[in-house]
């Protein structure tokens, strides 16, 4: 339970300060038996959109050749910010982007290049979501439990929000 009030803007904010710090989160299919992978994703707060490089060799390319439903999870660095979106998953091999987002790490998984055969670029447009923030730290974390055992009520460990970033 919760006292902190948060919006959803401020949730949103929050969201994509951490994840242009901290971009890995996990991705995957939202369907029965699919599991997430670890993936970086490049955001765009004004368009709800993740950018995600992988290769067309992968289970996750080929489940893909059409656009799925999908699910993006994703905990910050600091563990400031937890969240879980739900949005569209499709290849969009758009160069302008490929372009924006290469760097030396994206380059090692594509030994040709940008021109590379297998470089796969998808879109991840996000929709409904919930976000929690907790600016508390580890040591306000443990004064909240502290607290809440001995006054027996319920810590105050941040805020949610369902959001909608689409």
């Amino acid at each position: 339970m919760s006292d902190t009030v948060l919006s959803p803007e401020k949730a949103e904010q929050e969201f994509w300060k951490h994840l242009k710090s901290s971009q890995t989160g996990m991705l995957g299919l939202d369907r029965p038996g699919y599991h997430a992978q670890p993936m970086t994703a490049f955001g765009e707060p004004e368009t709800g959109t993740l950018w995600i490089f992988t290769r067309n060799d992968t289970d996750l390319a080929a489940d893909v050749a059409t656009p799925q439903e999908s699910m993006f999870t994703y905990t910050s660095k600091d563990q400031e910010v937890f969240a879980c979106i739900q949005g569209q998953l499709s290849i969009d091999n758009d160069r302008a982007r490929i372009e924006e987002y290469w760097n030396p790490v994206v380059a090692a998984w594509y030994p040709e290049g940008k021109d590379d055969p297998h470089l796969t670029l998808l879109r991840f447009d996000g929709g409904d979501g919930r976000i929690w923030v907790s600016k508390k730290g580890p040591v306000g974390f443990f004064y909240e439990i502290a607290k809440a055992n001995l006054t027996k009520t319920t810590p105050d460990a941040g805020g949610v929000v369902d959001v909608n970033l689409g």
